[in-house]
């Protein structure tokens, strides 16, 4: 997965309210649907005059960082930008992941019924970011995740072409490390293999070990990574 088509199928599958260029920067309004919508981008060289420029145009400055943007990441370093939220990719062939599961426990469904709604603002994913869920034009999906008869735990799927990604996995605290993030994970799968794609992806922060560990655990690979730089 090439960091171009890993960019591609994020800003398709979680995409902002609006974008729009400003010399070689992308910038992007979010509508409060957090970094990865907001984020400015760069698309090709830099001079300092369109670093400031774009500065200037961001009312609360944020940058995403790719891997070859050494040379932006050191200009931003020099003006003040902090470091913030190491990334990183997974992803594996859908057939990986694709498992048969017993009845009702994780279904599919659009729009998100009240409870995964629910779980979601539970975990800090309130309607800004389902509004970016309900921005996406492709196929899509809530998935909603049950044990023992209680919801336990939901995430939203969405494709493009070949290539699906799941994002906002959230397992209720009392239903952490019962093995629902696995079953979310594998119903994304098998939602994925029911739509035609070849791979899931997803990204998680650098910090959150445990999700690491679980996505490793089930075979997916490191396909990417990134970071931001906030003024």
């Amino acid at each position: 997965m090439t960091p171009e088509l890993l960019a591609q199928v994020m800003e398709a599958t979680w995409p902002p309210l609006r974008r729009w260029p400003l010399g070689p920067f992308t910038l992007r309004d979010g509508a409060g649907g957090g970094k990865r919508v907001s984020a400015a981008g760069c698309d090709g060289d830099f001079t300092a005059d369109d670093l400031a420029h774009a500065e200037a145009a961001m009312a609360e400055p944020l940058m995403l960082i790719r891997a070859s943007d050494t040379a932006l990441d050191a200009a931003l370093q020099i003006r003040g930008w902090h470091l913030v939220d190491p990334v990183v990719a997974y992803a594996a062939p859908v057939a990986d992941l694709a498992s048969e599961l017993p009845q009702l426990a994780a279904f599919p469904h659009w729009p998100p019924l009240e409870i995964a709604r629910a779980i979601w603002a539970e975990g800090g994913i309130g309607p800004a970011r389902v509004a970016v869920m309900e921005r996406v034009a492709g196929p899509k999906a809530a998935i909603l995740s049950r044990r023992g008869d209680r919801p336990a735990g939901v995430a939203f799927v969405a494709r493009l072409g070949t290539e699906v990604m799941v994002h906002a996995l959230e397992v209720r605290p009392d239903h952490r490390r019962q093995g629902v993030g696995a079953t979310l994970v594998h119903a994304a799968a098998n939602w994925a293999a029911e739509q035609g794609a070849d791979r899931l992806s997803l990204v998680v922060t650098r910090q959150n070990t445990a999700a690491r560990a679980l996505y490793a655990r089930l075979g997916m690979g490191v396909v990417g990574q990134y970071h931001y730089r906030a003024k």
